[in-house]
């Protein structure tokens, strides 16, 4: 399958106590997804901040194929989330900044388009340590709902994904583009000691389910103009569905102003690349069935599947 050659790191508590609490509580047995990111998983966050220089995906064609109008989501249609949620019979997640009420107990969305694990990457969109303090707001409001015991229920039953660190590594061979190899071996154990310590803080508040997407190879975006030739089922590998310039790497639905010329396809499905950086729906959907339940070689050592029946 093309520029699909993703890994997928699924962890479980095998020291999990939730069998230990009663079911009193029928909100508290609900599954629920909690989703932190960057664009791949963003479900419109970014577009309710004013100082973003990532909104994107608010002008046609962007939610062309599903939504059937711009959701704030850089693809034509769902993300890996929306499809984990259906996988799992949840609602899709809508933004976690969207001014309407949500259901909590089936979970959030905190993901931001260009975010980070680091707060120095992209300032103005949503880093990783404040989709954390989002998530606690939100484990305060499911707490005065539920009280603490049935909301620690809801936490530990629940499953936390994540597609983050892209941006980080991105930032570090746009901005650095000749360091040594020493210095990009110092800067992945800072990536990953800061993840480290929000997963920490997650486990300290009752979630014990974490999945991650791996970054994919940046390598091989149509916005860096690099080409993979393994097509697997899709048409077209190499170049974007949507955009101008080489392989249509740019300016999908306009670019920032809106009014830049570019062309779209007339069939998404047959693309891997929806715009310069960002997959279809089609890719999507396939990356979430792996993530759901693909072999071991792909997705381990669980499946979200198994981590949702994990009791």
């Amino acid at each position: 399958m093309a520029s699909l050659s993703y890994l997928f790191c699924v962890l479980v508590s095998l020291l999990n106590p939730i069998n230990c609490y009663g079911h009193s509580n029928p909100e508290a047995e609900h599954k629920a997804l909690f989703v932190f990111g960057d664009s791949l998983f963003d479900p419109g966050n970014n577009q309710y901040l004013n100082a973003s220089e990532e909104g994107g995906g608010t002008s046609w064609p962007y939610g062309e194929t599903f939504f059937k109008h711009p959701t704030g989501r850089l693809s034509d249609g769902r993300l890996v989330p929306d499809f984990i949620a259906q996988f799992a019979k949840l609602p899709i997640l809508p933004a976690y900044l969207q001014p309407t009420a949500h259901r909590l107990t089936d979970g959030a969305n905190f993901a931001s388009a260009g975010g980070g694990v680091l707060v120095e990457t992209h300032p103005g969109t949503i880093s990783l340590p404040t989709q954390l303090s989002n998530f606690k707001g939100a484990v305060k409001s499911l707490r005065q709902k539920l009280g603490d015991v049935e909301a620690k229920k809801v936490l530990m039953r629940a499953v936390y994904l994540f597609s983050i660190g892209g941006n980080d590594y991105f930032n570090l061979y746009s901005q650095n583009p000749h360091a040594t190899q020493s210095y990009r071996t110092q800067y992945v154990g800072i990536v990953i000691g800061n993840l480290t310590n929000v997963l920490k803080e997650i486990y300290s508040l009752g979630g014990r389910k974490i999945a991650f997407q791996n970054a994919g190879p940046l390598g091989c975006l149509p916005a860096m103009k690099a080409r993979n030739p393994q097509l697997g089922s899709f048409k077209n590998g190499k170049a974007a569905c949507c955009g101008s310039g080489a392989y249509r790497g740019m300016n999908c639905g306009g670019g920032r102003n809106r009014t830049e010329p570019y062309e779209l396809c007339s069939n998404p499905s047959e693309y891997v690349w929806f715009d310069g950086g960002h997959t279809t729906e089609r890719a999507n959907r396939q990356l979430a069935n792996l993530i759901w339940s693909g072999a071991p070689s792909v997705t381990g050592p669980y499946t979200v599947k198994q981590l949702f029946a994990h009791a």
